[in-house]
């Protein structure tokens, strides 16, 4: 029941990903969630930023920004480093997540996912099936609704992190 919520990896940060090995993997799109994944909720895109898309467009990836914002903030974000977008994605439906790969040109075995959240994030490229790495968020400043929902998350991750170790 939970495998749904589960990412493929957990890991601390989008920008401590092996994009390289994934790449080796065979993947040639990335779809990012924006606000806490790439930056703090509500930031424009900084140089960190700037510089990764640049580093995963120098290496052959196409990316897609997928968010559930107005177009005016992920179009703004996206024209700052250069990937294309889908805005109201309507997350977790599978929609957004594949209209983004359709929009890089990849299939799903192609394409990951990269996110803050379990519930939208997460369970989204699950349905799309399309890996998802889970990453740490950037900030504690979060919107109410998302605060409420990371009480959850704790709970979903508990069960993850302990199936995870017994793998090991």
């Amino acid at each position: 029941m939970l495998g749904k919520l589960y990412p493929d990896k957990y890991l601390d940060s989008t920008y401590g990903i092996d994009y390289e090995q994934m790449y080796r993997e065979g993947y040639r799109g990335i779809l990012f969630d924006i606000d806490n994944t790439l930056v703090p909720h509500n930031a424009p895109a900084d140089e960190r930023a700037i510089a990764l898309f640049d580093k995963l467009h120098g290496m052959g990836f196409a990316t897609c920004l997928i968010s559930n914002n107005k177009e005016a903030r992920v179009k703004s974000f996206a024209d700052q480093v250069g990937a294309t977008y889908v805005f109201k994605a309507g997350k977790p439906k599978a929609r957004g997540y594949l209209e983004g790969a359709r929009r890089m040109g990849t299939g799903r075995r192609q394409t990951f996912f990269v996110g803050d959240q379990i519930f939208t994030d997460v369970f989204g490229a699950r349905l799309a099936g399309i890996h998802a790495i889970l990453v740490k968020p950037i900030h504690p400043r979060e919107e109410i609704q998302i605060v409420l929902k990371r009480y959850l998350e704790k709970i979903v991750l508990f069960f993850y992190l302990r199936k995870n170790r017994r793998k090991s």
